[in-house]
């Protein structure tokens, strides 16, 4: 074909066709944004395929529902973060160094939660709490944490002489948990200043005092 000009122009490329197992990777990209910037409720696949660059049929066919999708979502990102903590956490604890490991494992934790805020966000929001099958897979998540310092946490009971340290294991397992969890939602609140580095070593001294308070 050829233009006013006379010059022959070149017949338009067709974009190239993405299929559903190379598209999910960036309809989850762009579902984390709406869903950190959003929630769950305020989030709709229309948005999300506005946000991806596609067309609601397109989300559609890589996601039959936005349960679906967000699920996805939260395993992605669950298995993301429990590989941050496992770098954060050290391979074996002693007494005579738990504390200098606690600096080091909560300031590690720290930073990679700075480093992936969004991930945090999304999943440990209390936005989509209210749905119940989303809930529990968080719940999941969050114990496969708290599992991991556990295996932690009992060598060190042991190495104590504590009679009940299988019992004990648990308990303070969740409370490092629940400190680490607290640390990071002040690290990510809004207008907050401050620094992994400096949070780290002040969540170590808590922990340490309220161990051996223990």
């Amino acid at each position: 074909m050829t233009g006013a000009s006379g010059t022959a122009k070149a017949p338009r490329q067709r974009a190239e066709h993405l299929g559903p197992e190379r598209r999910r990777p960036l309809v989850l990209d762009a579902a984390l944004r709406m869903f950190v910037e959003h929630g769950y409720g305020g989030t709709s696949m229309d948005a999300i395929a506005g946000a991806a660059g596609v067309t609601k049929p397109v989300v559609y066919e890589c996601y039959p529902s936005k349960e679906e999708l967000f699920a996805a979502l939260l395993e992605r990102e669950e298995e993301r973060l429990l590989g941050e903590v496992r770098s954060a956490l050290p391979e074996s604890v002693r007494v005579d160094g738990i504390h200098e490991l606690l600096e080091s494992a909560f300031t590690a934790l720290f930073a990679a939660a700075a480093s992936t805020p969004d991930s945090w966000r999304v999943v440990f929001g209390s936005d989509h709490g209210a749905e119940p099958a989303l809930a529990r897979r968080i719940r999941r998540g969050r114990a496969a944490a708290v599992g991991q310092v556990q295996v932690l946490v009992k060598p060190v009971l042991d190495q104590t002489g504590i009679e009940d340290a299988a019992r004990r294991a648990p308990l303070y397992a969740e409370l490092l948990a629940s400190m680490g969890e607290a640390g990071v939602r002040m690290l990510l609140a809004p207008g907050s200043d401050w620094k992994p580095e400096e949070l780290g070593p002040l969540m170590a001294n808590l922990a340490s005092r309220a161990l051996e308070a223990a």
